[in-house]
C-alpha cells in the first residue's frame, strides 16, 4: 500500500494521463479512419469516373499514354483487365501489396456492374468500373494506396501524445512538490504538538482547502495551548486546595495521639478534622459537577418555572446564613416564566447569593431585581461587600480562582462556585457578568433566554 501522498498524486496523474491519452488516441484514430475511409471512397470513385471519361473521349493509345503520366498515380494504382484475364497496370506500388482481383469480379465488371471492396480498410480499398473503349469494354480496377495524410496524422498524433505525456509528467512532478509541501508541514507540526510543543507556525498563505486546513490547524494549536495552560493551572490549584485541608487533617490527627490532651482540646481537633474533611468532600463534589457540566454528560431537563418564585425560595433556604449577619434583602421581582432546568438554575442562585452573603458586611443589604423583554430576562444581584478589582473580574469565573487571596482563610470556599454558575448559564445559552469596584460591593447580572433556542 502506497503511504506517500506525493507518490499517490504523481501515480494518479500519470495513470490518468496515460489512460486518457490512449483512449483519446484510439477514439480519434477510429473517428479519423472512418471519415478518411468515406472520403477515400468518394475520391476513388471520382477519379475512376474521370478515367472512364478519358477513354470514352480520346483514342485508346492516347488515353493509355495520358493515364500513365497522371500525377494521381502516386496515390492510386490502376489495373485494366481484358476478357482473357490479362491486365495492364499503371502507377508504382512502392512496396504496397495490391489487392487480389478474382476473375468473377472481372467478369462482373465486364458485364457492366460496379465492384467495390473496403473490407481491409483504407490501405486496400479498390473499385472496379466498366471501361468502354473503341476496341470494346474492359474491366478497370483502381486501388488506393495508403494515404500519406493518414500516416502523417497518425505519426503526428503519436509524437504529440508522447511529448504531452512527458511534459505533463514533468509538470505534475514539480506541481506536486508544492501541493504536498503544506501537508508535510502539517505532519511535522502534528509531531511537535504530540511532544507537547505548541509553539508552531505553519506560514501557509494558500487560500485553497489546504490553506483553510492550515489556518484551522493553527487555531486548534492555540486552543490546545490554552487548554494545556488551563490543565497545568488546574493541577496546581487542585494540589494547593487539597494540600491545605490534608495538612490540617494530618496535623491535628497527629496531635490527637498526645495522651495529655484535655477533652476540650480533643473535641476541638476533631471538629477541625471533620470540617476539613467536609471541605474536601464539598470541593470534590464541585469538581465532579463542573466536569459533568463541561462534558455535557448531564443532560438538562427543561421545564417551565416561575423565576421570581424560585429566587424567593433560595433566599428562604439561605436564611440561616444571612440572618446570622443581620443582612437585609431588597427585592424587585416581577412575575416571570422561563423554560430552564429547575435544579441547575437553582444552583446558580444558590452560588451567587451565597457569595453575596459571604462577602457582605454585617447589617449589609443585598438587592435582587428581575427585568424582562421580549426574548430575555435579566436578574441583577447586588451586595455591599468587599467588591472585586477590575483585574480579578477577568478571572472571577475560572475554577479555583479567589478574588482576594488575603481573605481566603476568613472567607471559606474552593473557588468553584462561580465556575459552575458560568457553565450552567452557558448551557442555557445565556450570559453572566459582574460589575464591581473594590470596597463598593459587586453586582452579578445573569441574562437568560425565556425559551432556549433548539440545538
Amino acid at each position: 500500500m502506497i503511504r506517500s501522498l506525493y507518490i499517490r498524486v504523481v501515480l494518479t496523474f500519470l495513470v490518468s494521463v496515460i489512460a486518457g491519452t490512449i483512449i483519446a488516441f484510439f477514439m480519434s484514430s477510429w473517428i479519423f479512419k472512418e471519415k478518411l475511409n468515406e472520403y477515400a471512397q468518394i475520391n476513388l470513385r471520382n477519379f475512376g469516373e474521370d478515367i472512364v471519361r478519358i477513354y470514352k473521349t480520346i483514342p485508346l493509345r492516347e488515353a493509355d499514354l495520358f493515364v500513365s503520366e497522371m500525377k494521381q498515380l502516386e496515390l492510386y494504382h490502376i489495373r485494366i483487365y481484358e476478357a482473357t484475364g490479362q491486365f495492364q497496370s499503371y502507377g508504382k506500388l512502392n512496396g504496397h501489396k495490391p489487392a487480389t482481383v478474382r476473375m468473377e469480379q472481372v467478369k462482373k465488371v465486364l458485364n457492366g456492374s460496379v465492384v467495390q471492396d473496403t473490407s481491409n480498410g483504407i490501405a486496400s480499398i479498390f473499385l472496379g468500373l466498366p471501361l468502354k473503349t473503341e476496341v470494346g469494354t474492359k474491366a478497370m480496377f483502381l486501388e488506393m494506396l495508403a494515404p500519406p495524410s493518414a500516416s502523417f496524422v497518425i505519426n503526428w498524433a503519436l509524437i504529440f501524445g508522447t511529448y504531452l505525456l512527458i511534459a505533463g509528467s514533468l509538470l505534475i512532478l514539480v506541481a506536486s512538490v508544492f501541493l504536498v509541501r503544506p501537508i508535510k508541514k502539517l505532519t511535522k507540526a502534528t509531531k511537535r504538538i504530540a511532544t507537547g510543543d505548541f509553539n508552531v507556525k505553519l506560514n501557509i498563505k494558500q487560500t485553497s482547502e489546504l490553506g483553510t486546513l492550515a489556518r484551522s490547524f493553527e487555531e486548534m494549536t492555540n486552543d490546545l495551548q490554552q487548554l494545556e495552560q488551563m490543565r497545568r493551572e488546574f493541577v496546581t490549584n487542585v494540589s494547593h486546595e487539597v494540600q491545605s485541608p490534608l495538612t490540617s487533617i494530618s496535623g491535628y490527627a497527629q496531635a490527637l495521639k498526645q495522651v495529655d490532651l484535655s477533652d476540650q482540646e480533643r473535641s476541638r481537633y476533631l471538629d477541625i478534622i471533620i470540617a476539613e474533611a467536609k471541605r474536601m468532600s464539598k470541593m470534590s463534589d464541585s469538581l465532579l459537577k463542573l466536569s459533568m457540566l463541561e462534558s455535557q454528560s448531564q443532560q438538562l431537563r427543561f421545564v417551565t418555572l416561575g423565576l421570581d418564585e424560585q429566587i424567593r425560595r433560595v433566599i428562604v433556604a439561605l436564611q440561616p446564613q444571612w440572618s446570622a449577619h443581620n443582612i437585609h434583602f431588597e427585592l424587585d421581582l416581577q412575575t416571570v416564566k422561563v423554560t430552564a432546568d429547575h435544579d441547575q438554575l437553582n444552583q446558580v442562585w444558590t452560588n451567587i447569593l451565597g457569595n453575596s452573603i459571604k462577602f457582605s458586611k454585617d447589617c449589609g443589604v443585598i438587592s435582587v431585581s428581575i427585568k424582562q423583554d421580549i426574548k430575555y430576562v435579566s436578574v441583577r444581584i447586588s451586595d455591599t461587600g468587599i467588591g472585586i478589582s477590575l483585574e480579578d473580574q477577568k478571572r472571577i469565573f475560572e475554577r479555583f480562582f479567589k478574588a482576594d487571596r488575603s481573605h481566603s482563610r476568613k472567607y471559606d470556599g474552593s473557588g468553584m462556585g462561580l465556575a459552575i454558575v458560568k457553565q450552567i448559564v452557558s448551557l442555557h445559552q445565556g450570559d453572566v457578568r459582574v460589575e464591581s469596584e473594590p470596597g463598593q460591593g459587586a453586582t452579578f447580572i445573569v441574562t437568560l433566554p425565556i425559551t432556549p433556542p433548539p440545538d
